[in-house]
C-alpha cells in the first residue's frame, strides 16, 4: 500500500480518470483547490477526466454548483451523476405515476422535472424515491414509523443517492443510502442507483471514451474516491485501479493527517477487492 505525494506519480500510467466529487473535489461547503488543479493539470498533459458522483441531481445543476464553488470546468471533461441515472429509470418505468419523495424540499426538483410524475403522499404512491433525509439534522431511526407504513403498502424504494454519510464542512450528515439500508433491513425492496452499481460506471466509461475519442483499456483508467462502500467497491466491480483519498469520511480512523498506517488502510480496503494504486490524504498534483 503506497503513500503518494501527488497525482503526478500515477498520471503517466492512465489515459483517463473517473473522479469522485464530494470528499475529493469539495467537502460540501468549500472547494479543494489543489484537487481541482490536479485534475486540470492532468488534462493539460493529455489525460481525460470524468467526474462521477452520487449526487441525486442531473448533471446540469451539479455543474452550476461546482461553478459557484470556483471549481473550473478545465478540471473535467464530463460529469455523470446518480441523479441522471435515476431520471432515466423514472422516465422509463414511472411516467404518469405518483411517487412519494424523501429528501430536502425543492433542492432536488430537477430530478423529476419534465417526467410526467406527480409527487404525493405515501398513501397514494407507487414507490418511494429517496435522495437524502428530509433534514440534515435527522437520523435514519427517526423514520421507523414511516418505514412501517411503506412496508404495509409494499412500496419499492428507489435510492438516488447510495452514500450513507458525506462531509458537510466540519461535520458528517446522513444520506439516502443510510435510509435505504434501514428499509432493506426491515424487509423492504430497494433499488440503489449510482456508485458502486454498474449502470453509473457504464455511462462514465462511455463519457471517458467520448472524451478521448477512442476505446479505452480498463487498465488505463484510474478511479479516485474516498469511500470504501461506493468508490472502492465500484472501482473493483468496473475493473479499475483506485487512488484512495484518506482525508475525508475515513480521516479520523486512519489518522489521515497525522501518521497514517498503510497496513490499516490496506485492511480497510481489503473487503472491496479494489486494486489500490496508492493513497493520499487529499488529492493534489
Amino acid at each position: 500500500m503506497k503513500a503518494l505525494d501527488g497525482l503526478r506519480e500515477l498520471a503517466p500510467n492512465y489515459d483517463a480518470i473517473l473522479s469522485d466529487v464530494w470528499g475529493v473535489v469539495h467537502n460540501g461547503v468549500t472547494a479543494h483547490p489543489a484537487a481541482a488543479e490536479a485534475l486540470a493539470e492532468y488534462r493539460r498533459q493529455g489525460g481525460r477526466v470524468v467526474l462521477i458522483t452520487n449526487a441525486p441531481r442531473p448533471a446540469g445543476p451539479i455543474i452550476e454548483m461546482l461553478d459557484g464553488m470556483g471549481i473550473p470546468r478545465e478540471a473535467y471533461d464530463a460529469l455523470v451523476s446518480s441523479g441522471g441515472a435515476t431520471r432515466a429509470i423514472l422516465a422509463e418505468e414511472y411516467r404518469g405515476h405518483t411517487l412519494h419523495y424523501v429528501g430536502p424540499p425543492v433542492e432536488n426538483d430537477a430530478l423529476f422535472e419534465g417526467l410526467d410524475i406527480t409527487l404525493g403522499s405515501a398513501e397514494e404512491a407507487s414507490a418511494v424515491v429517496v435522495t437524502d433525509l428530509d433534514d440534515d439534522d435527522e437520523t435514519p431511526d427517526m423514520y421507523e414509523d414511516r418505514i412501517r407504513f411503506w412496508l404495509s403498502r409494499n412500496l419499492p424504494m428507489i435510492c438516488a443517492n447510495p452514500d450513507r454519510v458525506v462531509e458537510d464542512g466540519d461535520r458528517f450528515i446522513y444520506c439516502g443510502g443510510a435510509l435505504a439500508d434501514l428499509y432493506e433491513a426491515h424487509g423492504g425492496m430497494v433499488r440503489m442507483i449510482g456508485k458502486p452499481y454498474r449502470p453509473i460506471y457504464t455511462e462514465a466509461l462511455h463519457q471517458a471514451e467520448l472524451a478521448t475519442g477512442r476505446p479505452l483499456e480498463r487498465s488505463r483508467i484510474l478511479a479516485i474516491g474516498d469511500s470504501v462502500r461506493t468508490d472502492a467497491i465500484g472501482a473493483a466491480g468496473a475493473g479499475l485501479d483506485l487512488l484512495f483519498i484518506t482525508g475525508s469520511i475515513h480521516a479520523a480512523e486512519l489518522d489521515a493527517f497525522g501518521n497514517p498506517d498503510p497496513a490499516s488502510i490496506e485492511a480497510l480496503l481489503k473487503p472491496s477487492d479494489a486494486n489500490v494504486a496508492g493513497f493520499m490524504a487529499k488529492l493534489s498534483w
